[in-house]
């Protein structure tokens, strides 16, 4: 690349989206290492005051939460940030956030997106680096991606708390399982009937608890902890917390999973299995140390990346996703649900397979005295456990 003052070639230099080129620095050994300690000529400026708007649904909030992390990871006394989200309670207890005024003068409002996700199904991104490339243009700076996870706070005190389902006297390690989702989306919607099988398969072996919100499609299952629509957002996050492993389809659960700190003693990683079917492409949203039941390229649909459909059962709510963003390839599961083939692929002996691995490495031990949940336990129908 030819620099615009001089016939002099610049091998590493870029142009940001205004066409101005990115500021350069005399690359040594410990900088390729760690960009971060690139030091600025402005030195004495103040720190930039920052407020990040987002409006999406908790697993994007979720995934911006890493973008703040590394933005002042990055940038030390740089930046000064604050958010105005769906989503309060997932920066609960972050130290990088401090509340700003948008009618500051000195305050920069920015409305966060993620353009790259146009070009997820080829490009080789994952979800985590979508906020984080767009604040880098809004900016022109260079944000350096560290954890391979969202970025969320468990304070000492709801640490120090016992969990929702020690409350009801059920005391052993527990998954928590999510077996529906959100009606606009009823495209990652799973067979309950496979998770019933599986939740079976492991009785006396693993506690299941099922959670979900109570707006949203989850039908209930049988010899499982029943807190659906008993969690507000951050008891869902403590309930993670507790939890040694989750069970799900593509959603929040999913990234909180990665995201959320380890009760746990020497359980570095969350186990966690995700039934993603085809509809997103697999390099987009899987974790290293999660079993992603993906088949992307197994059906034509989804031979190129994912379908990004969004709906499979009609919903009947007016909305023109029933008509127009919907699946190709349903597959009748029940009387009145359809599910994507995509997802019918995935059958128990799959997800059973998934979790054991966990155990058969040695990561987790089966509880020695499960409670024999014979019957749904929910707080409002507690049962006595011998």
């Amino acid at each position: 690349m030819a620099c615009k003052n001089c016939n002099r070639k610049n091998k590493g230099t870029k142009f940001n989206k205004a066409g101005k080129m990115r500021p350069t620095v005399k690359i040594t050994p410990d900088l390729v290492v760690f960009p971060e300690l690139i030091k600025r000529r402005d030195t004495n400026k103040a720190p930039q005051k920052l407020i990040l708007k987002d409006s999406l649904s908790p697993g994007d909030i979720l995934m911006l939460t890493a973008t703040v992390r590394d933005l002042h990871h990055c940038h030390p006394n740089k930046f000064i940030t604050d958010v105005k989200t769906t989503c309060d309670e997932i920066w609960e207890n972050n130290p990088l956030i401090t509340p700003l005024d948008e009618k500051d003068p000195d305050v920069k409002v920015l409305k966060m997106e993620y353009p790259l996700i146009h070009r997820s199904n080829t490009s080789p991104y994952h979800f985590i680096h979508g906020y984080a490339m767009f604040l880098e243009d809004e900016l022109d700076i260079r944000i350096r991606l560290t954890d391979f996870k969202g970025d969320i706070y468990v304070s000492d005190e709801e640490k120090s708390w016992i969990s929702q389902v020690e409350e009801m006297d059920v005391k052993d390690d527990f998954w928590i399982i999510v077996s529906g989702g959100k009606y606009d989306f009823s495209a990652k919607w799973v067979n309950p009937d496979v998770m019933q099988e599986v939740v079976d398969h492991f009785k006396g072996k693993i506690t299941f608890v099922q959670t979900g919100q109570k707006e949203h499609w989850h039908p209930k299952l049988k010899n499982v902890v029943d807190l659906i629509g008993k969690t507000s957002l951050r008891e869902f996050i403590r309930l993670i917390y507790h939890s040694v492993g989750v069970l799900c389809p593509i959603t929040f659960a999913m990234h909180a999973a990665a995201a959320v700190p380890i009760k746990k003693d020497g359980l570095k990683n969350r186990p966690c299995v995700v039934l993603a079917g085809g509809r997103e492409p697999a390099q987009w949203e899987e974790y290293p140390h999660h079993r992603f039941l993906s088949t992307n390229g197994a059906l034509k649909c989804c031979d190129n990346g994912g379908c990004w459909v969004s709906r499979c059962q009609k919903v009947n709510d007016g909305d023109e996703k029933d008509t127009k963003n919907i699946c190709l390839e349903p597959v009748k599961v029940r009387e009145n649900l359809e599910i994507p083939h995509c997802l019918d692929m995935i059958k128990s002996k799959h997800i059973i397979e998934a979790i054991e691995m966990y155990y058969e490495g040695g990561v987790l031990k089966y509880n020695k005295s499960t409670s024999d949940i014979d019957n749904t336990i929910s707080p409002s129908n507690n049962i006595i456990l011998p």
